[in-house]
């Protein structure tokens, strides 16, 4: 793509923690964003007012709950009304629903499993066309060092992340003919308020496991995604890793 500037980028779940940082890393480089939200309208909207004062070349706040496919079809449709086109497709909307398998109930795999992982198909399927027509694309989906290496406690967490990461491999294969990238970022223990609300004492083990003896930053991330937007015409289908060394 060479530039982010004017780009058309959808951010999906993008109100708060790791998505609305990586809303702001393409607002701030003069992007076209679209922060999706499900439920969180006042953060949001505030963002897009933000975005708008702070270089975004234009920026909406576009409600969508994305595990369902009429809503997620309906976003990208929406997109494309408003701008024109789309440049860009973030993949990031996310839950944790965390229970042993011994306690965690059927809804509990499912819901995870439908926002996590099924949602991504949605949006791709209802972006691929887009793309094909333009000749050009980026798909960058938020996946978790947990999908890679497992998590006590997250087992339908863990399967839907690695599952993105099967699901990045085959749209990769399958939409580079039409020059379309497909990408998976797996981020390791980032400072978002999910983390800030864990005990002092988890986060010390933690910190432990970390050869680097730090959380990330949510901007650390939102700059591989702008990295994979602006330098990543030639890397497709691959996972990039940013945990500190957690997982190797």
């Amino acid at each position: 793509m060479a530039k982010l500037e004017g780009a058309v980028v959808v951010v999906t779940g993008a109100a708060r923690g790791i998505g609305r940082a990586i809303a702001e890393e393409i607002g701030h480089g003069g992007g076209k964003v679209v922060v999706n939200y499900a439920h969180s309208s006042g953060l949001a909207e505030e963002l897009a007012a933000k975005l708008l004062q702070t270089g975004a070349a234009d920026a909406v706040a576009l409600q969508a709950d994305v595990s369902d496919p009429a809503q997620a079809a309906n976003l990208i449709e929406e997109t494309v009304r408003r701008f024109g086109h789309i440049d860009v497709l973030v993949n990031n909307a996310g839950i944790t629903l965390d229970r042993t398998m011994k306690k965690m109930t059927i809804e509990d795999w499912n819901t995870v499993i439908q926002t996590n992982l099924n949602s991504c198909f949605y949006t791709v399927k209802a972006a691929q066309n887009h793309f094909i027509e333009q000749g050009h694309g980026a798909i960058i989906n938020i996946s978790s060092f947990v999908g890679q290496m497992g998590n006590f406690g997250q087992a339908n967490y863990a399967a839907a992340k690695a599952g993105i990461i099967g699901f990045t491999k085959t749209a990769a294969l399958e939409l580079a003919r039409y020059r379309i990238t497909v990408n998976a970022i797996c981020p390791g223990f980032i400072e978002t308020e999910m983390y800030l609300s864990v005990p002092d004492k988890v986060k010390e083990m933690i910190l432990k496991r970390i050869p680097l003896g730090r959380v990330g930053m949510p901007e650390e991330v939102a700059r591989a995604v702008r990295y994979l937007i602006v330098d990543g015409d030639y890397i497709t289908g691959q996972t990039l890793n940013i945990n500190g060394g957690i997982y190797m």
